[in-house]
């Protein structure tokens, strides 16, 4: 026969799009044309499968003319996963396979030179879009992606080490090839890393953190250099609980997608530290194909913007949708992308170029003007996004060794966890998601707490948007406080917690 076809899937996205992997084989010039919008890797592929076949064994029809169509032809193809189906494709062609036994998989790998099968990215995403597709094809990958596919339930996964294994596996009366062994998912433990009790003293930003894990909200850190913001931040996954299976299952497909999966951080909420000169491509995603960014890569996890007005201004503004939104859709000439990005924003930043500013041990040295062109490097729109702004004061050396430390990150998060149980059980979610329809019925709050809140917005200027994530914020200190509704006492921490940026005396 001198036509096979595999089945296969190309990486859109999160999505994993299927694709027809057509090898012709006919009379004439020998060559080896791979069309069907394939990049510079796939048709590399040419060489790799050549040199596979001949490695292994194998007849490799080199007085042939070899045409293989990655359909659809409008579908970018990228990467070495299309190795294993078109040397499937041209042995099942040139009559060394039955090209009946492989209809019932779909399968993807990176050929080396010598036959082995090496990993590809997406294999979680390939599973996923397999199981919602439904069908009775198997999955057929190399050992690495095949352990990460088979942690989606209900699809029979096999994994094979080298080319030769496959077709062994493919011959008549052969027994087949393994199921993959998916490694047992951890379960749900208390993230390690650093204890809240490091930090003495803060008292202040200290409930802040607390209120920002109990309740999802974003939170702004502003100090002098050297009063601990970092240490705050990277001790807020330490308050978080696990992810449960749906969400931790979403955020492997999203690492599993830039190749930083790792099962051992399997139900533990990603923490995303990128560095200040980070562009807006890597924070909110792009390039050609579209590939997950920063705030992407975070999901149902932390993003630590450190050095805040440091970032180009272009990425801190691209930020603003997905903060709203939870999702970025990323538009390119010829397709778009859209990928999950619900993520919980801790930034941090000095009060002025010099730092200095309200530092009561060191003079500041910028002027007015100075001041305000730093922080206006922070858009009001992205301000008004925030839920907490919070200074963290300085405390003088000797002050600090008389401090004793404070409560443990373990403590802590057990006061999250039973707040967030409470907003789970009223609305489904944590209150920093409930939708301004909702307040009303789920973040209700006493006659005098509704007088004291909207006498303080007007006093202050707040937009609807700020008016909104204060109710919110004061709905998660009542439920650190076991209050059914909100009180005064709940709303009035809640504005002292959104104070604006230290200015300038």
């Amino acid at each position: 026969m001198s036509l096979a076809i595999v089945h296969s899937r190309a990486l859109d996205g999160l999505a994993a799009a299927p694709v027809t992997v057509e090898v012709h084989l006919a009379n004439g010039l020998p060559s080896f044309t791979v069309v069907g919008l394939a990049d510079t890797e796939v048709k590399e592929a040419r060489e790799r499968v050549r040199a596979a076949l001949q490695s292994s064994g194998l007849n490799f029809p080199h007085n042939k003319r070899i045409t293989v169509n990655l359909a659809p032809a409008d579908l970018p193809k990228e990467g070495g996963r299309f190795d294993l189906p078109m040397a499937l494709g041209l042995l099942a062609a040139d009559g060394q396979l039955d090209p009946a036994r492989l209809a019932g998989f779909e399968c993807a790998g990176e050929l080396s030179l010598a036959g082995e099968l090496r990993p590809v990215r997406g294999a979680l995403a390939m599973a996923l879009a397999l199981r919602q597709q439904g069908g009775p094809r198997e999955l057929l990958l190399p050992p690495g992606s095949a352990a990460e596919a088979a942690l989606v339930e209900g699809l029979t996964v096999r994994e094979a080490g080298h080319l030769l294994d496959v077709v062994a596996a493919l011959q008549p009366d052969a027994p087949g090839l393994p199921l993959a062994q998916a490694q047992p998912r951890p379960r749900p433990r208390a993230p390690g890393g650093p204890d809240l009790a490091d930090i003495k003293g803060q008292a202040g930003p200290k409930r802040a953190l607390e209120i920002a894990a109990a309740g999802g909200h974003s939170l702004l850190l502003v100090g002098p250099p050297g009063t601990g913001k970092s240490m705050l931040a990277q001790r807020l996954p330490g308050l978080l609980p696990a992810l449960d299976d749906a969400a931790a299952l979403e955020s492997a497909a999203l690492l599993s997608l830039a190749g930083q999966f790792e099962l051992a951080r399997w139900g533990l909420r990603p923490f995303r530290a990128p560095h200040h000169s980070a562009s807006s491509v890597a924070l909110v995603g792009g390039g050609s194909p579209p590939r997950p960014g920063e705030i992407s890569l975070a999901l149902h996890g932390v993003l630590f913007l450190d050095e805040l007005p440091e970032f180009p201004r272009a990425a801190l503004e691209a930020l603003r949708e997905p903060l709203e939104t939870g999702r970025i859709l990323i538009s390119r000439a010829a397709r778009q992308a859209e990928f999950p990005a619900r993520f919980q924003l801790i930034a941090a930043m000095n009060p002025c170029p010099c730092g200095q500013l309200g530092n009561p041990l060191k003079a500041c040295r910028c002027t007015p003007d100075q001041v305000a062109r730093y922080q206006g490097r922070l858009s009001g729109p992205l301000l008004d996004r925030l839920d907490l702004l919070v200074e963290v004061p300085v405390i003088p050396p000797r002050e600090l060794q008389d401090l004793h430390p404070g409560e443990s990150s373990a403590t802590v998060a057990a006061r999250v966890a039973q707040a967030r149980e409470r907003a789970l059980a009223r609305q489904a979610g944590p209150n920093a998601l409930l939708a301004a329809a909702e307040l009303p019925r789920h973040a209700a709050l006493e006659p005098s707490a509704q007088g004291l809140l909207e006498r303080s917005a007007e006093r202050l200027g707040w937009s609807a948007r700020s008016f909104h994530r204060v109710q919110r914020v004061a709905r998660t200190i009542a439920d650190l406080a076991g209050a059914e509704l909100t009180g005064s006492a709940h709303v009035a921490e809640a504005i002292q917690l959104r104070r604006g940026l230290p200015g300038a005396s």
